[in-house]
């Protein structure tokens, strides 16, 4: 059993003699969970080797542009040739596009011959255009002529090119079928220019295969799971302004009005956060049907460029998006439910939300002080998601092994060549998707941390002020924040890794459980029988439970970490016992606050989402190289950033609220029901018959 921390919170005499008050801020702290410390600093280590990895390896330009049959990324600079300005991945051999499609065939769409070009050629209308190979060998052309001419030489080939030519076998190949840019690949359309094919078969040329089968075997490959993932990793690095702006810069701004607010406009701020929440949880969802093409003309459409407007492409990035819109309408539905249920206990959250004022009033630091942690953070962030991007482009380019014939005239060997014709494919290992996942974790891990030694600094400065008894005095520091900040890396770093830790852990755990259950749902494997389901369900619950608790004891972990100095474990042990023993007390205080700050913190990330679907409707994002596949991803990460801001700042309020409560709790049960440390500024709320009967019923 616990002893009494009044040891440890209240007086303890001095090297001289004197009692003193404030024992909980200098007396008995050592270093804590040091081993936690070092793991959580070569897991630094490790984050900082894994990046390497990823910049050493990685191409960003990987995750849109296709490879030509050189193995170059289209739009590389540093390519032979040099591909800055050529971005388009186009098929030269139509025919091969048609073998690449046929039921089993063993033929391959990576090994069809392909080069890069600026824009996707289209058929003449009176004659036939021609795409030649790149220039080199006997083609005494630069680059930069070779796009003027529209990549076009045929009229200087010797008869025997011209020849190799006709056969399929290049350097120059006939424009037969338009194409379409869709997400930088030349998608060809099955049907061929009559007057095209008129004069390629006057001139003698072989056979070119009409089917439907070379705009299916494209777009196929264009809309494969793994491009549609490179894809939205792209688009999160294509949006970096809107991520700075929305996810840094907008909820930075928000955060801060909502802080003051609570502090000017206390009795106002639980029924604003909820009216805004629920217009924000409606505007987000109309945002996606109007993105999904359900509202409006503005669905996303993965052809870049001009087009025919009766030529329709399929995108799986819309079907994603309408599953979002559907997802969203049921969030949407439960969220005003449970908000117009919670509206009842709006005057207890006003309560509650009271004393957090009134401590922010005597500590104003504390609305300054998350600026600290954010600004780490955003550095962090910065580097984390360029060590992302690089980590998911990263793998090696490797010549396929094809055992078709895909013969082509080399121009530097001056003869058709049939031993190095097969195109080139990103080769991926087990060790790069290890990888990306200790890069995820790490993100979590990190961003964790952070907010706990945010968490943990305000608990310690809030406790000063509570066992001080709210008074200015010399028992409390000038800068109580900065003493916090001060103790925290001196003696807590090792408690604080261990705690965000433990919530990494159990969310890894939960994620895979997750995918799991999913995998089970699609394959119909869910228990037929009543008990079975019962059972399955039930489990789904305690493991939200069980989640929810660990986040619960883990914030009161800190806070008996900043009060008291004991290890994690300690601390916790402490926090559980204080919190069962006070249960009715806390009980409510607890749910009614957290929902209401919750609330805030979606209305502040719900925000971002909505201002980062206004920035990328756009003509910058929907056109040409900025064009982003899906406002998917960019939105969600604005949305996920924007909650992790708004917890950093929330958590003066949130912490404020539980180190008020714990320690009047700890106060009351030291002192017979009575507590003794409780500021003036606090006894006139909790002291209150109607504001204690709501606290404690």
């Amino acid at each position: 059993m616990r002893g009494p921390l009044g040891a440890v919170i209240g007086r303890y005499p001095s090297s001289d003699g004197n009692a003193q008050m404030g024992g909980i801020i200098r007396h008995n702290r050592k270093c804590r969970d040091v081993v936690f410390l070092v793991i959580f600093i070569a897991f630094w280590v490790a984050m900082i080797v894994n990046s390497s990895f990823g910049f050493n390896q990685g191409n960003p330009l990987r995750l849109n542009y296709g490879l030509d049959y050189k193995g170059n990324v289209c739009g590389d600079r540093h390519a032979d040739p040099d591909l800055r300005e050529l971005e388009l991945r186009y098929w030269l051999n139509p025919n091969q596009v048609y073998q690449s499609g046929v039921k089993n065939s063993q033929f391959r769409l990576s090994d069809a011959r392909s080069i890069c070009l600026m824009d996707c050629p289209i058929p003449s209308e009176d004659g036939l255009n021609w795409v030649c190979d790149y220039p080199e060998g006997d083609i005494r052309l630069l680059i930069d002529d070779w796009i003027d001419r529209n990549y076009d030489y045929f009229a200087d080939l010797t008869p025997e090119l011209r020849n190799t030519s006709l056969q399929l076998q290049g350097p120059c190949y006939p424009v037969i079928f338009p194409s379409v840019n869709v997400y930088w690949s030349c998608q060809f359309i099955a049907r061929a220019s009559n007057v095209s094919l008129q004069h390629w078969q006057q001139m003698g040329g072989v056979n070119i295969i009409e089917d439907i089968i070379i705009d299916k075997s494209i777009h196929r490959s264009i809309n494969s799971r793994s491009l549609v993932l490179k894809r939205y990793v792209a688009d999160i690095g294509k949006a970096w302004p809107v991520l700075l702006v929305c996810g840094g810069i907008l909820p930075l701004f928000l955060s801060v009005i909502w802080l003051l607010m609570i502090r000017h406009f206390v009795v106002g701020m639980p029924w604003i956060t909820v009216i805004l929440f629920n217009v924000l949880i409606i505007s987000v969802t109309m945002f996606y049907y109007f993105e999904a093409g359900w509202i409006g003309n503005g669905a996303i459409y993965p052809i870049i460029g001009e087009h025919d407007p009766y030529y329709h492409v399929p995108a799986r990035e819309l079907n994603h998006l309408r599953a979002v819109a559907v997802l969203m309408t049921i969030v949407m539905i439960v969220a005003i439910l449970s908000s117009i249920a919670i509206v009842r206990r709006i005057l207890m959250a006003t309560s509650v939300l009271k004393v957090a004022a009134k401590v922010i009033g005597e500590v104003q630091a504390l609305i300054i002080f998350p600026v600290i942690p954010y600004t780490i953070l955003a550095v962090f962030y910065m580097f984390w998601f360029s060590a992302a991007l690089h980590l998911f482009s990263s793998g090696q380019v490797i010549q396929n092994d094809c055992k078709s014939n895909c013969c082509a005239y080399d121009l530097g060997l001056k003869r058709v060549s049939c031993d190095r014709c097969c195109g080139y494919s990103i080769h991926y290992t087990s060790h790069i998707t290890v990888a990306i996942l200790f890069h995820l974790f790490g993100c979590y891990w990190a961003t964790q941390f952070f907010i706990a030694c945010s968490s943990t600094v305000i608990a310690g400065s809030v406790a000063s002020y509570y066992w001080a008894r709210g008074e200015t005095s010399p028992e409390i520091p000038f800068l109580p924040v900065f003493s916090s900040m001060k103790r925290l890396v001196r003696y807590g770093l090792g408690s604080v890794a261990v705690g965000s830790l433990t919530v990494s852990f159990v969310e890894s755990i939960r994620f895979i459980l997750e995918a799991i259950r999913r995998k089970l749902k699609v394959a119909n494997t869910i228990p037929e029988s009543w008990i079975g389901r019962v059972a399955f369900y039930s489990s789904q619950c305690c493991r939200r439970c069980i989640e929810w608790i660990i986040k619960s004891v883990n914030r009161n972990a800190y806070i008996m970490i900043a009060i008291t100095g004991k290890g994690f474990f300690k601390a916790s042990e402490i926090a559980t016992e204080l919190i069962i023993s006070n249960i009715l007390r806390i009980g409510k205080v607890n749910v009614i606050g957290d929902v209401i700050l919750f609330l805030g913190k979606l209305c502040v990330s719900l925000s971002s989402a909505v201002f980062a679907f206004l920035l990328l409707d756009t003509h910058k994002y929907k056109s040409a190289q900025n064009k982003i596949s899906s406002p998917l991803f960019p939105v969600l990460v604005c949305w996920g950033l924007g909650y992790v801001v708004a917890t950093l700042f929330f958590a003066v309020v949130e912490m404020s609220i539980d180190t008020i409560i714990l320690s009047f709790c700890q106060d009351s049960e030291e002192h017979q029901g009575t507590a003794q440390y409780a500021p003036p500024l606090l006894i006139e709320t909790l002291n209150d018959q109607n504001e204690m009967q709501r606290l404690t019923q």
